[in-house]
C-alpha cells in the first residue's frame, strides 16, 4: 500500500484515521487542523492529488516521484519541500544502506513520501502523538522530529564504519592482500555517507533562521538547534574517517612497497649466494681440469711425442700439473672466488 499512515490531528490530537485521501481533504477542511500523510513510493496519481489538494509545486512533484535526489531544502512561498538521505547500516554485509525521504510542509499539512525503509516514521508518529502538546506546535514540530530521527540513525552507521576502520588499523599489518581492496570499498561508503550528511547542516542552519515567509515557533528554535549540533559533530566524525582511510591507504602502499623491497632484496642476496657457489665450482672444476689434460694427452698411445724418452720426462709432467693446479688456485683465490 502506498499510503502507510493517513490520519487527522487537531490541537496535536489525532481526531480521525480516513480511509482515503478524499476524506482526508474533507476532515482537514471541516475540523481546521493539521493532516499528515504518509505516502510509501505512490504512483503518479496519488501524488498529484495530493499536490494538486496543497498546492504543491510541480518540481517537488516531479522530484518526489523520481528520486535519486541529494538532500536539500526548497522554499515555495509558504511550503517547504525538504530532501533528506537516510542511512542504516548492514551488519551482515558490512555496508551502509541508504534510502530517500521527501517532505512536504504546508501551513496546515505535512506529506511524506518514502523511497526505501528507512527511516521508521512509524517511530515518528509515535512519539509526536505522545507529546501532543509539542505536536499541536505544528508541521514544524513534525520536521523537527523527522530531521531528529534521521540524525539519531546516523550514529549506528557512524559506529559500524569506525568498528570497520578499527578492523582495518588492527589488520594493516598483518600480511592480508585484501586490505587495499577494503579499504577502498570502506571509503566509498564514507563518501558516499558524507554526501548524504553533508546537507544537513545547512538545512538546519536555515530553517533555524526563517525567512519571511517561514519561520519557527520559538519553541522548536532549542531542539532544533540541538539536532545542529549533533549534526556538526557527526560531520567532524565523517571526516576523521575521510583522513584515517586516507592515511591507511598510504600506509597499505607503503606495507606493499617495503614487503616487495624485502622480496627483491631476499632474492638478490639468493642470486648472490649461487653465483658464489657458480664461482667456486667453476674455480675448482678450472683447477682440476688443467692437470686433467697434462695427463690426458701423455695418456695417448703414440710412438713419437716430445720428452717421451726423457728421463725427466715423468716427474716434469706431474709438476706442470701440480704447477697450473698452484697457479689457477692462487689466481681464484686472489680474485675471491674460492
Amino acid at each position: 500500500m502506498t499510503i502507510v499512515d493517513n490520519a487527522v490531528y487537531v490541537d496535536g490530537r489525532r481526531t480521525a484515521d480516513p480511509e482515503g485521501l478524499d476524506e482526508t481533504y474533507f476532515l482537514l477542511r471541516q475540523r481546521e487542523g493539521m493532516a499528515w500523510i504518509g505516502l510509501y513510493r505512490p504512483d503518479a496519481e496519488e501524488l498529484r492529488s495530493v499536490a494538486g489538494e496543497f498546492g504543491l509545486s510541480a518540481l517537488a512533484v516531479e522530484d518526489a516521484l523520481t528520486g535519486h535526489q541529494r538532500a536539500k531544502l526548497d522554499y515555495y512561498g509558504e511550503i517547504l519541500f525538504v530532501v533528506l538521505r537516510p542511512a542504516r547500516y548492514l551488519d551482515a554485509e558490512e555496508k551502509v544502506d541508504f534510502g530517500e525521504i521527501h517532505i512536504c510542509i504546508g501551513p496546515d499539512f505535512v506529506i511524506t513520501v518514502r523511497h526505501a525503509e528507512s527511516p521508521d516514521l512509524h517511530k515518528v508518529r509515535q512519539r509526536m502523538e505522545s507529546q501532543p502538546e509539542f505536536l499541536a506546535l505544528g508541521p514544524d514540530a513534525v520536521l523537527y522530529a523527522i530531521l531528529d530521527q534521521v540524525v539519531d540513525e546516523y550514529e549506528p552507521v557512524a559506529a559500524g564504519l569506525e568498528n570497520d576502520i578499527d578492523e582495518i588499523e588492527d589488520g594493516l599489518f598483518g600480511g592480508d592482500p585484501e586490505v587495499s581492496r577494503r579499504i577502498y570499498e570502506l571509503s566509498r561508503q564514507v563518501i558516499m555517507f558524507q554526501r548524504a550528511t553533508g546537507p544537513l547542516t545547512g538545512i538546519l542552519q536555515t530553517l533555524a533562521a526563517g525567512t519571511p515567509d517561514h519561520s519557527l515557533a520559538p519553541e522548536l528554535v532549542d531542539p532544533l538547534r540541538d539536532v545542529l549540533d549533533h549534526a556538526l559533530r557527526l560531520a567532524e566524525r565523517i571526516n576523521s574517517f575521510r583522513a584515517l582511510l586516507q592515511n591507511a591507504l598510504m600506509v597499505s602502499a607503503t606495507v606493499v612497497a617495503q614487503r616487495q623491497n624485502d622480496e627483491m632484496r631476499r632474492l638478490t642476496e639468493s642470486s648472490f649466494a649461487q653465483s658464489e657457489q657458480v664461482k667456486r665450482i667453476s674455480s675448482w672444476a678450472a683447477i682440476l681440469f688443467a692437470p686433467t689434460l697434462v695427463g690426458t694427452i701423455y695418456g695417448m698411445n703414440f710412438s713419437v711425442m716430445p720428452e717421451l724418452e726423457w728421463v725427466f720426462g715423468y716427474p716434469m709432467a706431474l709438476g706442470l700439473m701440480v704447477g697450473m693446479g698452484l697457479v689457477l688456485y692462487w689466481t681464484f683465490k686472489r680474485n675471491k672466488w674460492i
